[in-house]
């Protein structure tokens, strides 16, 4: 009987059930201790003795960055021969630097569509708790203990009514958010991404060019993955562009805006207010944005549901499983699927 292949698995496993349990009858799935570092994991893939020199299929979390840093051109390197797909557990992916693993054929996954739903959510609890200042109406209720008080303390929020929204991306959350908010009385979701979508994909949304949209818009929806080109999307130049008094809420990765710029913006009142669920140095969060009552944050919520979570965790191990099993995974990146390499699996 041959040996069964290797699964690397980093990061914690939340749901052991289902496509998990899978992989132990077809794959002999290890794991790294604790307090293994990223020299240690590298010295390991090129000891032809250990059995991290033959891993087939390795599948990461969020927060295993802490014992392998990033997924980059030197992990690339080290990585055996044997391996075959990195399977990532996240929409977005900005932890993997995917170019040098498509030069050594190397799929890499993500969890794209499974976390729309509830990403929406978390965003238009945001955008509505920044529009309104509820979030300012429950910090001076904790320090007053008493709600007529703290209301009279805290600003008038502003209506739906007559607002545009501007949705900077319009991918599977972008839309998710657009059909939660057209319930609620916006007068116009306008829209930018870096092609126009069919009519029949726009959900009702306007295309218009990025100034455009920076200049239309009363409220500023970021929904755009973070990578070498969208880095500081939303900068200095781009809040002067904006209406006075714009509120923002982002949602998708912390970097695509120069948060001390956010932070300048904010203090002078050209942003109104801001919902957050992402920042630039994340775990760090600027003590300013902590700080200002019109900034409405929450520690990168966006899928901690069970639900969502578990949804995601089953489908990095389908891509795993059918890496596993046909040499192909099920949801490969954007950046790899139209490679001829990968077109011949």
């Amino acid at each position: 009987m041959s040996e069964k292949p290797i699964l690397l698995c980093l990061g914690a496993v939340s749901f052991p059930d289902g496509d998990f349990a899978k992989l132990q009858d077809v794959a002999k799935v290890v794991t790294l201790p604790e307090t293994c570092s990223r020299e240690e994991f590298i010295k390991r893939c090129a000891d032809p003795n250990d059995e991290l020199s033959k891993i087939k299929v390795i599948t990461r979390t969020f927060s295993s960055i802490k014992n392998t840093g990033r997924f980059d051109e030197e992990i690339a390197k080290a990585l055996p021969s044997s391996v075959i797909a990195i399977c990532h557990n996240g929409a977005g992916y900005d932890q993997i630097d995917v170019e040098f693993f498509n030069q050594r054929h190397i799929q890499v996954s993500n969890t794209p569509d499974v976390v729309s739903n509830a990403t929406a959510d978390t965003h238009v609890f945001l955008l509505l708790s920044a529009l309104r200042n509820f979030s300012w109406g429950v910090r001076e209720m904790l320090v007053t203990k008493n709600s007529k008080d703290a209301a009279n303390k805290v600003p008038f929020g502003n209506d739906p009514d007559g607002k545009t929204v501007g949705i900077l991306g319009l991918g599977g959350i972008g839309h998710q958010i657009v059909k939660r908010l057209q319930p609620f009385g916006f007068a116009k979701f306008i829209y930018y991404n870096r092609h126009k979508l069919p009519a029949d994909k726009e959900n009702g949304c306007e295309y218009v060019s990025f100034d455009e949209l920076l200049k239309q818009s009363d409220i500023i929806s970021i929904n755009i993955p973070l990578n070498e080109h969208t880095r500081h999307t939303i900068d200095k130049a781009a809040f002067e562009k904006m209406k006075d008094r714009v509120v923002i809420v982002n949602t998708a990765r912390g970097a695509v805006m120069d948060e001390a710029a956010l932070v300048s913006a904010l203090q002078s009142g050209k942003v109104k207010s801001a919902g957050l669920d992402v920042f630039e140095f994340e775990p760090l969060v600027k003590q300013e944005l902590l700080d200002m009552p019109q900034v409405v944050c929450t520690p990168h919520l966006g899928t901690q549901c069970i639900e969502t979570r578990q949804k995601m965790e089953e489908l990095v191990y389908t891509n795993a499983l059918e890496a596993l099993t046909k040499g192909k995974v099920k949801t490969i990146v954007p950046e790899i699927v139209n490679e001829e390499w990968y077109q011949k699996l």
